[in-house]
């Protein structure tokens, strides 16, 4: 099985952002039979189900249009399992980290877009 060195990059980096933007992480790489969530956290009052879409310098499309109805879908479904498994009362919220790296692996850029599914 190969590792995807950046995607793994991607997301220790975009766990840091968040912790250092004061979220609280509660897992990484939760997954069921319906899908997989990169990260969960939370903030004040909502629990935040983030995917973490990395990319290379250079790249031609933004990171974010990975992110189909069908990934929606399927993220919002294993979204709802941890709900239920985990009886939260929190409000969710479905967000999206886009980070981009250098040949190094270092991130050029973190754009975090809240509330990028309309659900």
């Amino acid at each position: 099985m190969q590792i995807n060195k950046s995607g793994l990059w991607g997301e220790i980096y975009a766990a840091r952002y968040l912790r250092n933007n004061k979220f609280d992480i509660l897992t990484a790489n939760y997954r069921t039979r319906l899908g997989e969530i990169d990260i969960i956290c939370s903030k004040d009052e909502s629990i935040r189900f983030v995917e973490v879409k990395t990319r290379d310098e250079g790249y031609l499309y933004q990171p974010k249009e990975a992110v189909d109805k069908a990934k929606q879908d399927r993220i919002i479904a294993t979204a709802m399992q941890y709900i239920k498994a985990t009886q939260s009362s929190l409000q969710p919220q479905f967000d999206v980290i886009e980070v981009i790296l250098d040949s190094n692996f270092k991130p050029t850029k973190i754009n975090y877009l809240e509330n990028a599914f309309n659900t």
